[in-house]
């Protein structure tokens, strides 16, 4: 059999050998951010690591948690990181100028994403939302930009609620307590802890509001594209194999990412039908998706104008066979 780097580190992987032959099948390191801590299908990425699937690939992952997709845009912007998980409105950021591009669709419709409102609170539907605040991660973040898409599906614009950038989700939440947020578009998972602890109440889900979406996409700094292109390639070959591991074996995921993300697994496995329906396993874009985001980023003034589709993603990448 033809030994390759990818063989000999997945047999390394596997079997608990450790190479000591030389630098040839050293693993790289790879910076890789997370836009929150609060997410699944990010979470995924702690799994891999804890899996061996990341050093299957001759991947030495280095993993950070920002707080919130302009943040983590801003590491890229550094260099102080190489790989981003991020939303797909965040794409925007590319025409902006930051040296990094989507290279992958993570998540398709944003089935994991909801409104949550007090449980014991004034707002029994959407409808009640008009003209009140609700609260949100950052400024051109998945959060903002699901909530003016609402209003804007509503016939309301896209000012039609008041939306507030607040960060964290304990931030918020202290926030809706005191009245001075209406609800919260949060993870499905910290909506369903928040009713489990007898909190919040589930208002919507924002999955049919926006079926041609890409919720979450994978970006890569330009640096390490034009420097390694095969590195990109292997790390989307790892992510991929971790996405059909967790469709494939609930239970263990479920385990993995309830104590990543700090929930009980009772939450992490009410989720978990939800961003699996959403996860994609190849990473192909939609062309209806590109379409929807290029368009909104200048209705919703994340942009001052509608950009090409090739300055929000960089074909060739995906879709990747595993």
């Amino acid at each position: 059999m033809k030994v390759t780097r990818r063989n000999a580190l997945a047999l390394a992987a596997m079997t608990g050998m450790a190479w000591t032959t030389g630098p040839a099948f050293a693993a790289d390191k790879l910076r890789v951010g997370k836009s929150i801590g609060s997410s699944f299908p990010f979470s995924g990425a702690d799994l891999a690591k804890a899996r061996g699937i990341f050093a299957a690939d001759g991947i030495d992952a280095e993993i950070s948690v920002f707080r919130g997709d302009g943040q983590m845009q801003q590491a890229l912007a550094a260099g102080v990181i190489d790989i981003g998980f991020g939303s797909g409105p965040s794409m925007g950021y590319a025409a902006k100028g930051v040296p990094a591009i989507a290279v992958a669709a993570m998540a398709s419709e944003p089935r994991n994403m909801s409104l949550v409102v007090m449980k014991n609170g004034p707002i029994q539907s959407i409808d009640d939302l008009k003209g009140k605040r609700v609260g949100v991660t950052t400024a051109g973040s998945l959060t903002d930009w699901l909530t003016r898409r609402l209003s804007e599906s509503k016939g309301w614009g896209p000012s039609g609620i008041d939306v507030t950038a607040m960060g964290e989700m304990r931030t918020r939440l202290a926030a809706m307590k005191s009245g001075e947020l209406a609800g919260s578009v949060n993870s499905i998972q910290e909506t369903w802890n928040l009713v489990e602890n007898g909190e919040g109440r589930l208002l919507a889900t924002f999955g049919d509001a926006v079926p041609d979406f890409h919720t979450h996409v994978i970006y890569a700094h330009r640096n390490l594209i034009k420097s390694n292109p095969d590195l990109v390639k292997r790390f989307l070959h790892a992510w991929f194999t971790t996405a059909k591991f967790m469709k494939d074996n609930r239970e263990e995921t479920v385990k993995i990412i309830a104590a990543t993300m700090s929930l009980p697994v009772s939450v992490v496995d009410k989720s978990y039908d939800y961003e699996m329906q959403m996860l994609s396993m190849d990473g192909a874009f939609n062309p209806k998706a590109i379409e929807i985001i290029r368009k909104s980023l200048k209705d919703l003034e994340i942009l001052d104008r509608i950009p090409d589709a090739n300055e929000l993603f960089l074909p060739g990448f995906a879709p990747v066979k595993l």
